[in-house]
Formats: structure tokens, C-alpha cells, sequence
């Protein structure tokens, strides 16, 4: 069964690379991962506390790489990129759909 945790990320400009540690993914788990701007709203008891904000800035992410424990935990590895002239708050949301099934190298 597919779960998934949304993380905010503040000030985000340019290419960064990012791990997140999540108990549970390993190399073998096949990982989506979206983003956008995040807009925080004025109430603090709204929930959750801010909303996706589709501006005019590219906020995007590539290079998923799942990984096995390194220490504690499985994790995921990938590039978060906002393309705009000053930092931005970013909302990720990573999905875990399970283990593949199977590896097929081609060529």
C-alpha cells in the first residue's frame, strides 16, 4: 500500500540537494516525488498550515535516488530545484509504492 509525508522545505534557491531519511525505504522502493511553492497562511491553526502556491517560479525535483540504511533508517536522495531570483519556500510530497518487482537491465 502506497504511503506518503509532505515536508517543507524554507528558502530554497537553485539546485540543492536533499536526503530524507523515512524508515522503510530501501534501494528496491519505487519513490514519486512532487513539489511546488509553498505559501504559509496567516491562521496557525489551519490545517495543515499553508497551501500549495502555483506562482511563476519552476519548482521541480530530479535525480530520485531510493538508498538502504545508512545508519538508522532507508531513505531517498534527490535534486530540489526553484528557478527564481530569490529563495522560496518549497512543499515536497514523497510517495513510497513499495518494493519494485523487478530490475531489468537493457543494452
Amino acid at each position: 500500500m502506497a504511503r506518503s509525508i509532505r515536508l517543507i522545505y524554507r528558502n530554497i534557491k537553485g539546485r540543492v540537494r536533499q536526503n530524507f531519511g523515512w524508515d522503510g525505504l530501501t534501494e528496491r522502493s519505487a519513490v514519486l516525488i512532487t513539489a511546488a511553492e509553498w505559501r504559509p497562511t496567516a491562521d496557525p491553526f489551519d490545517s495543515p498550515p499553508g497551501r500549495p502556491l502555483l506562482g511563476e517560479a519552476n519548482v521541480y525535483v530530479t535525480n530520485i535516488g531510493p538508498h538502504d540504511p545508512e545508519g538508522n533508517v532507508g531513505g531517498v536522495e534527490f535534486h530540489l530545484h526553484v528557478d527564481w531570483n530569490s529563495p522560496l519556500h518549497v512543499m515536497v510530497t514523497i510517495t513510497d509504492l513499495g518494493p519494485i518487482e523487478e530490475q531489468i537491465v537493457i543494452g
